[in-house]
Parts: C-alpha cells; sequence; structure tokens
C-alpha cells in the first residue's frame, strides 16, 4: 500500500497531472462558493470533458472538484448567510452570527482550519482503511438507517433554543415537506394536487437558499436604516493556536463522525454535517451559546462534511456503490472509461485509485494555500453597499436554483420559502428544525418502510439488530431528557431562590 502511495505521489507530481488539481480547486472554489451549485452539478458539467482524457486525469479532477466544492460552501455562508452548497447549510447557524460581531475572519479561519483538518482525516480513513470500512458499512440496513436518523432528530431540543413546541412543529413541518412528491417505494404521488412540478418533489437546495439567503436580504432590506456592512476588513487566521485548543475535541469526535457516515451509501456529507453539530451542541457544556457565534458550531460541521466528502468514495472504491449524489456520477464516469469500480479495481487499476489517494491529499493542503487569497477577493465585497450586494445575491440564487434541475417552479420555491422564512424570523421561529426534517425526513421515511419490509411488518426488527437497537436507546433517552430538563432547570431555580430568601432572612 504504502508503494502504491508513493507512486500515486509521483504521477501528482507530474506537471500535467499537478496542474489539472490546481485546476480543479479553482473551479471547485468557485462553485462551491456561488450559493444553489454543488459538487454534483460541477462533476456532471465537466463530465463530458474528461471523455477525452485518460482516465487517471479524468478522476483526479472530478474527486479534486468534489472536495474543493464541499469545502468553499463555508465562505459565502459565513459572510452572507447564503450557503454555497447544502453540505454548508449548518455553518450558518453560527458562521454569519460571527460575521455579524464583526468576527468574520475568526469564523472564516476556524471553518477552513476544519475543512482541512476533516478532509485529511477523511483521506487517510479512505487510503487506510477502505476495506474494513466498507465491511462495517455492510453491516447497515434499513433498520440501522432509520435509528440513525431518529437519533439525528432528537437534537431538535437543542436547536429550538428554549422553544420546544416551535422546534417540534419546525420538524414536523420540514418532515412534510419532505413527503410532497412520488413515493420512493410505491411510485404513488402524495400532495401533488394532479401537478407535475409538486410530483417530483421539493428540492432541498430552494428551501435552503430560500430560508436563509432570501430571508436575510428581505431583513436587511426592511430596516430603515442604511445598511452598511459591520465588518470592513477580514483578517483570517488559520490554525489559531487558542481556537484550536478550545476546538481540537469537537474537530475529532466530528471528522470521525463523519468518516462512518460518509462510508453509508446514500447517506451524504449534508447529513454528516446536520449529525455532527447535533453533536456537538449535545456534548458542549454551554448549548445555550450554538446559534449565537459558538466557535464549536463552525468546527463540527466543516470538519464532518468534508471527511465525509472523502468517506463516500470509500463504498465506491470498495464495493462498486455511491455513497453520495456525487460518487454516482463518478460511477458513471468510471464506467464511461471502461472501468467497474469494485474489489478487482484496488489490484488492477491499483496506480489509478493510489494516484486518486493522493490527489486528494493534495488538494486539502492547496485548500489551505488558496483559501486566504480567494476569501481575500469575496470579502472585498463586504465593502460594497449591501443595497447592491443584496440584489446580487439573489441573482445568484435564482441561477443557482433554476440550474438545479432547469425549472422555474423552484425558483419559485425558493422565494416562497424566502418570504415564509422572514416572517418567520419575526416570531423568533427556529428555521434549523426546519431544515432538520428536511434533510432527514426521506431517510427516517423510506428506511423505516423498508425495515417493515424486511420483517413482514414485525416492529421487532429495530430492537433485535443490535446496532439500531443501541441508537435508539440513546434515541429515547435524548427525547426523555429533553422534556425533563426544563423540569429540572425551574426546580433548580426554585431551589436557588428559596436558598437566597433563606439567606437574606436570616438576622
Amino acid at each position: 500500500m504504502w508503494e502504491n502511495l508513493s507512486n500515486g505521489l509521483m504521477t501528482i507530481i507530474e506537471p500535467t497531472h499537478f496542474i489539472i488539481l490546481m485546476a480543479a480547486v479553482i473551479i471547485g472554489f468557485l462553485g462551491g462558493a456561488l450559493p444553489g451549485l454543488s459538487g454534483v452539478m460541477l462533476v456532471v458539467i465537466l463530465l463530458p470533458v474528461t471523455y477525452g482524457m485518460d482516465a487517471t486525469s479524468a478522476f483526479m479532477l472530478l474527486t479534486a472538484i468534489y472536495g474543493a466544492t464541499v469545502f468553499s460552501g463555508l465562505i459565502t455562508a459565513i459572510l452572507y448567510r447564503a450557503p454555497g452548497t447544502p453540505e454548508a447549510v449548518t455553518t450558518v447557524f453560527d458562521g454569519y452570527p460571527m460575521t455579524q460581531k464583526g468576527e468574520a475572519g475568526k469564523a472564516l479561519g476556524i471553518g477552513i482550519s476544519s475543512s482541512a483538518i476533516g478532509g485529511m482525516i477523511g483521506t487517510i480513513f479512505l487510503i487506510l482503511l477502505t476495506p474494513t470500512l466498507a465491511n462495517f458499512a455492510l453491516r447497515f440496513s434499513a433498520p440501522e438507517y432509520f435509528a440513525l436518523a431518529i437519533l439525528g432528530l432528537t437534537v431538535v431540543a437543542s436547536l429550538s433554543r428554549g422553544k420546544l413546541t416551535l422546534g417540534l412543529i419546525g420538524v414536523l413541518f420540514g418532515l412534510f415537506i419532505s413527503s410532497i412528491g412520488t413515493d420512493p417505494l410505491t411510485g404513488a404521488h402524495r400532495f401533488s394536487f394532479n401537478s407535475a412540478n409538486f410530483s417530483s418533489g421539493i428540492e432541498l437546495v430552494p428551501v435552503i437558499i430560500g430560508l436563509f439567503a432570501i430571508s436575510e436580504i428581505l431583513n436587511r432590506s426592511s430596516k430603515k436604516e442604511n445598511m452598511e456592512q459591520k465588518v470592513t476588513k477580514v483578517k483570517t487566521k488559520i490554525f489559531d493556536s487558542n481556537l484550536m485548543k478550545k476546538i481540537t475535541g469537537t474537530l475529532a469526535r466530528s471528522s470521525l463522525l463523519g468518516s462512518i457516515i460518509g462510508i453509508l451509501p446514500g447517506i451524504g456529507a449534508s447529513t454528516a454535517s446536520m449529525l455532527s453539530y447535533s453533536e456537538a451542541v449535545r456534548w458542549s457544556k454551554t448549548p445555550e451559546k450554538f446559534g449565537t457565534g459558538a466557535p464549536e458550531g463552525i468546527a463540527a460541521p466543516e470538519s464532518a462534511n468534508n471527511a465525509a466528502a472523502m468517506g463516500a468514495l470509500v463504498p465506491l472504491f470498495a464495493l462498486g456503490i455511491p455513497g453520495s449524489g456525487t460518487t454516482a456520477v463518478i460511477l458513471g464516469a468510471f464506467i464511461m472509461h471502461g472501468l467497474q469500480p469494485g474489489p478487482s479495481l484496488m489490484t488492477t487499476e491499483s496506480d489509478l485509485v493510489y494516484a486518486v489517494f493522493a490527489g486528494l491529499l493534495i488538494v486539502n493542503l492547496m485548500i489551505l494555500i488558496f483559501s486566504k487569497p480567494f476569501i481575500f477577493l469575496f470579502s472585498k465585497l463586504l465593502n460594497v453597499p449591501y443595497s447592491v450586494i443584496g440584489p446580487l445575491i439573489i441573482i445568484f440564487c435564482i441561477i443557482g436554483t433554476f440550474a438545479i434541475r432547469n425549472s422555474m417552479f423552484d425558483v419559485y420555491v425558493m422565494l416562497f420559502f424566502g418570504l415564509l422564512g422572514y416572517l418567520l424570523e419575526k416570531v423568533g421561529f427556529p428555521l434549523v428544525t426546519i431544515i432538520l426534517g428536511v434533510v432527514l425526513g426521506p431517510i427516517a421515511e423510506s428506511e423505516f418502510r423498508r425495515a417493515l419490509e424486511m420483517s413482514n411488518g414485525d416492529f421487532s426488527i429495530f430492537y433485535a439488530r443490535p446496532i439500531s437497537a443501541i441508537l435508539l436507546t440513546f434515541a429515547g433517552i435524548f427525547i426523555i431528557f429533553a422534556f425533563i430538563k426544563p423540569i429540572m432547570q425551574r426546580h433548580k431555580k426554585r431551589g436557588k431562590l428559596e436558598y437566597q430568601e433563606k439567606i437574606g432572612g436570616k438576622p
């Protein structure tokens, strides 16, 4: 393996391959930073270009674009509350509040460092543990996927910021949105109203862009005072020693979680980002700080989504099973080049495989090198009046949303959720809970039904399998604790007041 990896590194340093990697990183940076675009779209767009390239160059280009795109979505998420990619939506929750406090450089530094660390850890997992992790992924079936989704949904209490009722309403609304369209198992139309547009379902990207980017623009444009950016100069400091000490535990946990979730086929980096954020909130001693600019709130999703992006390549190379939407397109590229990913690929095309692995290591280093000048260019836009920036963001959002399915319906959905998000924020509604339901809803529903089909309707399948039983047990504990915690806090507060009155009443 080490010999193959060293040969892969020698392949990378060839001028042609190195230039391809640099070009891929720049393309990924630009595509990921524009709201509405994603790694899938860029890979699809460039897929025909790779047809005339040799296999090694083609897959270095596609995988490098994928890795760079997952990273660069954080830039606009932090600076403008407009996540460039779906994987970066969770970064908005604490990244943008830091920008509003004038700490954009600090937030970007955390994001870059976390992304590079997560991506590097994910790549190391990819190189060292591909066979082992692939075998572990095969143990996950429908009951385990359902249990994992339920565990993620239990974080609604933490994300509601003390408004549990509103949070539950938000999750239920998100689950409803995810159920619109064609039933994934039976093909029946649900809530489609005989409309072809609704039959196709509601895409995640328009919902995300509407709730966060468009609603923010409406919110700022409604203010009577002159809309000036609080940030006039962004100094991005990567690997700040004081901050790194604070978020080390979060980085380690989230990178590991992201790598594991990434290798589970069909889950994806967006889910890894959401679950890692929820776990960061759960493990934190000060969960109330999340959503107001907590460094851990940036470190967790960014390390997890980059690790998951690399982890998604594990089942592709080891088993020939795509771990995400982007890797499904890359699987098509393999077939187009006459290659079949799977166990035999690791032996018959080891030079190609390890050249891709080595290229991903280099890509994570390039992210560190290119990120600061790229962010410098983007941050210059902060000096432009928001009356100019706002309409530009709307234009990019419309273009990116339309490009998903070449559908104006998606644009209307985005604008609807933008207005809805603006109105809900006026009453302090936790918008993140809606996204939680939209992201995890399809997984929970489809895997729940598949599990029951496996067991002929026997619900014991969920606790008869060890992994799903453990995950559901933890989910149950967290749900119970979510309801008990406010009671405990009120009891504790009452006890403190009684004690203070008692002490104050002493002569």
